[in-house]
């Protein structure tokens, strides 16, 4: 596990805090983060600014008192200062650094795994599409951010699960159904309409040309709610499968694929209706059961039952994730998509009528993707079958250039997608840019290969940074286990991305400005070789996070 410069000054915090402000902050409310300016040191704390209101005194005063305590006690920083108002910056020494060099080139693909998430059973459950059409490019932003998200709570130590619920029930498959009845009649040549409200795209086509193949036109004489129940599970399936290929293509797999359907089966979903009525948190009224939502902040009540007896989405929406809980998940996030919005507080509302712990669901909303080609946005419309697929985004732009612009901005807001900028070949191409880095490092130990030089071991060619340049790569190599714990802690992948913009702009800049491999000079060539490869290795191992490749070649 990589150590986290943040966590071992939060400790030697703390211990000064106990000696001399004893029980006035609590371990929430230390805050160190690295610094963006090279004359403010490497790390910062705001710590003197909460004191200051706790004992009454300036908070460049508190940071004085503290200053003196943290100097003695910080063994691999060079110095600490005050600044400004009252931050107290830290200056680490050039040997740490140094040692998260060796510490990439040790662990390699294990190297910015941490211990945050102590093993937290945690489950992501996103996409989760009614598998009544294709993914189109928003559901693919859903699917990058999810992805991501998941894998950067595995690297930070979290045990993760990643679901999709299947929403197989409910008059929105029917009406998937009888649009592929539709379709199935009329390649027979029967003149038939579409339902109104049903599914226009012409996806449905080749579903209706594969049933008549295999099942033939005597479908049509069974009964019609057998009918329907053949119409609609084999549109259902045949969507799900493609929706499945299209995910898999994109990077993007599944542990487990949840049925609806399996709640009413298993009689979850009655069993969560009374459950809640023996808690004495529902009501009847004007034929209808409801759930008393609004104790717990939601702006209304909501429907359980409805006048026909049947269970709302709302009602199969609880006995889930009171399945996630019995599965026992500690921590449950939900990736939505925008129109979800005003579900969150009903949804937060029966958690706490479940008596389920506050922190046990987390729900992000992912904003919509406007897709421009030629500074014209794309249609997108599932039902009407105007959108644009996700499958035709892959072909014509590729799985790293996708993924990697529906995760470099944070996933609540509104994302226009340039096709145009995201299929050039420069280095104003985002994705370009980093991936450049990786195959200029690839291409500089391929030509040490051709010249058989053998670099000396990085303990032997190190006597400090030869430039400023080079120390600045070292401080963003340390800082790659502290923006996985960031991006973890805040759930938020961008961040990732952000940090690998900051890395590649400073290596392109030392590769432009020094010269590398120097056989007259084998100490220097060797350090900076040995740079190199750390660069490398963490840019695969973010380039993991994010589901983009590693390409030794562009």
């Amino acid at each position: 596990m990589s150590r986290l410069i943040t966590e071992i000054l939060r400790e030697k915090i703390e211990e000064v805090l106990v000696m001399n402000f004893p029980g006035m902050v609590e371990e929430k409310e230390i805050a160190v983060e690295p610094t963006r300016e090279k004359s403010h040191g490497d790390f910062a704390t705001n710590l003197a600014f909460i004191l200051s209101r706790k004992v009454n005194k300036s908070p460049r005063e508190v940071a004085a008192n503290l200053q003196l305590s943290l100097s003695e006690s910080l063994q691999d920083f060079a110095r600490v200062e005050v600044a400004g108002g009252g931050f107290i910056n830290f200056f680490l020494e050039d040997k740490v650094l140094f040692s998260f060099i060796q510490e990439a080139e040790g662990e390699k693909e294990d190297f910015g795994a941490i211990n945050l998430g102590r093993g937290k059973k945690t489950q992501v459950e996103f996409v989760s599409v009614n598998p009544t059409g294709p993914l189109h490019v928003g559901h693919g932003k859903c699917a990058a951010f999810g992805d991501s998200l998941s894998r950067i709570l595995k690297k930070a130590g979290f045990q993760v699960e990643k679901e999709y619920y299947v929403n197989d029930v409910g008059r929105q498959i029917d009406l998937l159904g009888a649009s592929l009845e539709a379709r199935f009649r009329q390649l027979l040549g029967e003149k038939v309409e579409i339902p109104e409200e049903g599914y226009q795209g012409e996806y449905l086509i080749p579903i209706a040309e594969k049933l008549l193949q295999e099942r033939g036109r005597e479908v049509l004489d069974l009964s019609p709610p057998e009918r329907l129940e053949v119409f609609r599970n084999f549109a259902v399936q045949n969507i799900l499968d493609n929706i499945r290929c299209d995910l898999d293509d994109f990077r993007v797999h599944f542990d487990v694929w949840f049925r609806e359907s399996s709640l009413y089966q298993g009689g979850e979903a009655e069993e969560i209706i009374s459950l809640l009525q023996e808690r004495g948190y529902t009501y009847s009224k004007d034929g209808a059961l409801w759930l008393k939502t609004s104790n717990w902040g939601d702006d209304k009540d909501r429907v359980l039952v409805r006048e026909n007896g049947s269970p709302t989405y709302f009602a199969s929406d609880i006995a889930y994730h009171w399945n996630k809980w019995k599965r026992g998940f500690q921590l449950v996030i939900d990736i939505w998509g925008a129109d979800h919005h005003g579900y969150i507080p009903r949804m937060h509302a029966a958690m706490q009528a479940l008596g389920l712990p506050q922190d046990f669901l987390e729900i992000f909303i992912v904003q919509f993707v406007t897709l421009l080609r030629g500074g014209q946005p794309e249609r997108m419309s599932t039902r009407q079958g105007e959108f644009v697929p996700l499958r035709q985004l892959i072909d014509e732009v590729g799985v790293d250039v996708a993924r990697y612009y529906f995760l470099m901005r944070d996933p609540a807001t509104h994302l226009e997608f340039d096709i145009e900028e995201a299929k050039r070949q420069s280095m104003d191409n985002p994705v370009y840019y980093i991936q450049y880095a990786h195959a200029r490092i690839a291409s500089l130990f391929r030509e040490t290969q051709k010249r058989g030089i053998t670099p000396l071991p990085l303990t032997d060619s190190w006597s400090g940074f030869p430039t400023e340049q080079e120390r600045e790569i070292s401080k963003k190599i340390a800082y790659f286990p502290e923006m996985v714990g960031r991006s973890a802690l805040s759930r938020q992948p961008y961040l990732i991305c952000n940090y690998l913009q900051d890395l590649c702009g400073d290596f392109h800049s030392f590769y432009n400005l020094y010269r590398i491999i120097d056989e007259d000079n084998m100490e220097l060539t060797s350090f900076r070789l040995g740079l190199c490869r750390a660069v490398q290795i963490v840019l695969k191992n973010a380039f993991q996070l994010l589901g983009i490749s590693a390409p030794d070649t562009m």
